[in-house]
């Protein structure tokens, strides 16, 4: 089923679901997770070595030492002795979770957008990003294949398997969009055609005007239209990537409830949630980008630094102004209603 409308924020209706509890984590709105994936065939034959060593489940380094030299022996063999080597920083760094080339999708998760599907049902706004460099694994991490699904179909099954297990008590209502920012213009992955504008109106917030609404009505209509949406994406070869994806991918899921017993004038709850596959965050020099190619990665650092600035100033505890800069790019105005306040939030960070 397909609906065209204003694509508008979610606002919660309900009072009581304001003050409910979530469960998972209720100790912060904010977390932070790191995925390193495993090498590619081409790092396989070049023999490189990674930047980082994940020691346990919270715990990574980052430019670690390598064990196996010594730095105070001197090898004849060698052209040069190790004393005169690059010494490796070896810093380390405590997440909420880190995750090694052998975790599944799966295990993404269960430990990251699992915890937070509640807070949709609950009437609350949630947001998982995949940050990363190009290449790093962000879209395998959020859409997977067949074989293994990623986390945006995951979350799907999880969202539908509690909605079922509620029905006899609420009624509920979910949508889905998906859309692709690509140099600060916005198209719908799901009805392919002009770009759409973006409206703010001072009662329904920010609205994408033209974006089509879409009522998966089971698990392989869900996967294809993922599916579809990939394949609509703005993507080019670079050096980093055979198959890189120029844009940021937001695919949100819009979630409306009310007691079966409530009559016509009763609240409701409506939650929302944002998966984002982000563009990958790249220099020039590793790319070897140049023309077109240059000019789209110098619009994907910006964005990307747009965002940054905002959880930023979300963050700082001496922003006394209150100032939050969403108008620095499209995908920061997009996302102005699912970041800060009571929204939970979720970074996975894909890095090799």
């Amino acid at each position: 089923m397909v609906q065209t409308s204003e694509n508008c924020p979610s606002r919660k209706r309900s009072s009581s679901s304001r003050r409910s509890q979530v469960n998972g984590d209720k100790n912060s709105n904010m977390k932070v997770v790191v995925r390193v994936r495993p090498a590619n065939n081409m790092e396989i034959a070049k023999q490189s070595s990674t930047s980082v060593r994940v020691m346990d489940e919270r715990m990574l380094v980052f430019d670690p030492k390598d064990d196996s030299i010594d730095y105070l022996s001197s090898n004849r063999g060698s052209k040069q002795p190790h004393f005169l080597k690059r010494r490796a920083r070896d810093l380390r760094f405590m997440f909420d979770r880190v995750f090694d080339h052998e975790s599944s999708n799966r295990d993404v998760f269960e430990h990251t957008t699992k915890t937070i599907v509640e807070g949709v049902l609950g009437g609350y706004n949630c947001t998982v990003f995949a940050y990363g460099a190009t290449g790093a694994g962000k879209t395998f991490t959020m859409l997977g294949d067949q074989s293994n699904p990623g986390v945006m179909f995951l979350t799907m099954m999880e969202l539908y398997s509690r909605i079922n297990a509620c029905k006899d008590e609420k009624t509920s209502d979910v949508a889905v969009s998906y859309l692709e920012v690509y140099n600060e213009t916005i198209r719908d992955l799901l009805m392919p055609g002009q770009p759409l504008a973006v409206r703010e109106d001072p009662h329904r917030g920010v609205c994408v005007s033209g974006l089509t609404l879409h009522k998966p009505t089971s698990a392989e209509e869900l996967l294809g239209m993922l599916e579809f949406g990939n394949n609509n994406r703005t993507q080019h070869p670079t050096d980093a990537n055979a198959q890189s994806s120029r844009s940021h991918a937001v695919f949100q899921v819009f979630v409306r409830q009310k007691d079966r017993t409530a009559g016509l004038q009763a609240n409701f709850t409506m939650g929302k949630m944002s998966l984002i596959d982000l563009a990958g965050s790249e220099r020039a020099i590793v790319t070897s980008n140049r023309g077109a190619r240059f000019r789209e990665g110098a619009n994907i650092n910006k964005s990307l630094l747009a965002l940054g600035n905002c959880i930023n100033a979300l963050a700082d505890k001496e922003n006394k102004t209150g100032h939050i800069p969403y108008r620095d790019s499209k995908l920061t105005r997009l996302l102005k209603d699912s970041l800060g306040g009571n929204c939970r939030t979720v970074m996975i960070a894909a890095v090799r």
